[in-house]
């Protein structure tokens, strides 16, 4: 069954952070238990603490961590590159925080490898902690981000992949109204091979010309 995303939006609620001449405005989503923003390098440090503890959870679950990845200083240059990829419009790459304890990550979500142009399309990335998995929080952010992606950022496609295997994953996009559209064999080498991933993506109903 198909999920108008707009159906969405009376749940959203967007902040605004001080707007500083020649930039963007950088978006707060606030969701019943989430806030998702993008993390100034100062709070490099709540990033870290939630790495730290989901090493073995999510070290796997991707491609190759440098060996620097937990220490403060990559994530104060990792949040630095985030921003200024939002300012030149690659990507939004959010981290979900506890609205009760705003200074306890619980995730990301992540709208990256932005193309303009004639395509308007992007790749949605997400992972949770461990211990806040099947409690319907990512589903709960994410319908916010892709919201968000498809007002405010006027994306038309939002593509996001999973491997099969992944079949908490595969419900989850299904859930928020992701269509498969192919299988791709070997499209990633994640912990040491490469790995079949199903494709899908979700399209913006309302998209508009703005250019």
């Amino acid at each position: 069954m198909a999920v108008s995303l707009f159906d969405w939006v009376d749940h959203l609620e967007i902040g605004r952070s001080g707007l500083i001449e020649g930039t963007k405005v950088k978006p707060t989503l606030k969701t019943g238990r989430t806030i998702l923003h993008l993390p100034e390098p100062e709070e490099a440090e709540y990033v870290l603490t939630y790495f730290r503890k989901n090493r073995e959870h999510l070290a796997n679950a991707g491609p190759a961590w440098p060996p620097d990845f937990l220490t403060v200083a990559h994530w104060q240059k990792q949040l630095e590159t985030n921003l200024q990829e939002f300012q030149d419009d690659q990507s939004l790459r959010l981290f979900l925080f506890d609205r009760s304890n705003p200074e306890t990550v619980l995730g990301a979500a992540n709208l990256s490898n932005t193309v303009r142009n004639a395509a308007h399309f992007c790749h949605l990335g997400y992972h949770i902690d461990r211990d806040f998995q099947g409690k319907g929080i990512m589903k709960e952010a994410l319908q916010s981000v892709i919201t968000y992606g498809f007002t405010a950022m006027n994306l038309h496609r939002i593509m996001a992949n999973y491997q099969p295997e992944n079949s908490r994953s595969g419900g989850l996009l299904r859930s928020l109204g992701f269509n498969v559209e192919g299988y791709a064999r070997d499209y990633l080498f994640i912990d040491g091979k490469w790995r079949d991933h199903v494709l899908t993506s979700i399209i913006n109903p309302n998209w508009s010309n703005r250019s």
